[in-house]
């Protein structure tokens, strides 16, 4: 080193701001990413699948409590019959089925996060990651109203209807009545959530969902009608009281993050 060099002074590079989207992909990583999170997650569900098995019994047990009040409310027998040889068995493998994906579910939805957060903002990605596992509280939330306030409403309804003939109530179309209205209410409770994330990409605002009020009841009133089988009009009009109130929640949801975006909108500016 010569005698008048002069040494070499670092300037601190400026902090990077991961406002950004995640690195991009080609096509064909997409799709090996994919097939990654796909295999994980029916792996997650295999796995509850083998657990469900072991709780199938007990949970048939659970399950069949809300039709024998009913039918003892009546003053009929409580049993319920099968009359294939495999309709148990069959019942049975599929319930597994049901719990496993239930069990599975946040396995399934961190792989799909997974696979998306690339994709999302920084602050985006912080916000959706505690609405990903609010899907599942609210998921189990819409069961619960489910099991022990519309169920119970549906099959006095349906068992209240008796003439020369006696109900024989066959396990697996019970089964199958069960879940359309577990499945179908628990999806409704995840309304708030599709609210957020249609709001999240710019497709709905909160001005335009409260302007669309009277389109959304008609909406909703629609799928109440869909998701209670029965003409039943308590049990509809229940539906919908709950159904329009999360709507609202989702209203409230929209307006809250469209605020914090505005916020940030507004601090980058002065900034």
């Amino acid at each position: 080193m010569t005698s008048d060099s002069q040494p070499e002074v670092s300037t601190p590079k400026p902090p990077e701001h991961d406002d950004g989207a995640g690195g991009q992909m080609s096509f064909f990583e997409h799709l090996i990413e994919l097939r990654k999170r796909i295999i994980n997650a029916l792996v997650a569900i295999a796995a509850g699948a083998a657990i469900g098995w072991f709780v199938a019994p007990r949970f048939v047990s659970l399950v069949t409590i809300p039709i024998q009040h009913s039918l003892q409310k009546h003053g009929l027998s409580d049993k319920l019959v099968y009359t294939g040889p495999t309709d148990y068995l069959s019942l049975l493998i599929k319930l597994s089925i049901y719990l496993g994906i239930v069990m599975a579910s946040p396995v399934v939805l961190y792989q799909i996060w997974l696979f998306v957060a690339p994709a999302l903002y920084k602050r985006e990605r912080s916000a959706v990651t505690g609405f990903l596992f609010s899907t599942v509280f609210l998921f189990l939330a819409g069961i619960a109203f489910a099991y022990y306030l519309a169920l119970p409403h549906i099959l006095d309804f349906l068992v209240s209807f008796q003439g020369p003939a006696v109900p024989l109530i066959k396990i697996d179309d019970y089964f199958d009545l069960v879940l359309l209205v577990i499945v179908a209410l628990g999806l409704v409770f995840e309304l708030p959530v599709l609210i957020f994330f249609l709001t999240l990409f710019g497709i709905v605002t909160p001005k335009f969902l409260l302007a669309n009020t009277k389109y959304a009841v008609l909406v909703i009133t629609v799928l109440a009608a869909i998701v209670t089988p029965t003409p039943d009009a308590l049990t509809m009009l229940m539906v919908m009281t709950v159904m329009t109130g999360l709507y609202f929640v989702g209203v409230g949801v929209s307006w809250a993050v469209v605020r914090k975006r505005e916020r940030r909108l507004a601090a980058e500016t002065q900034g």
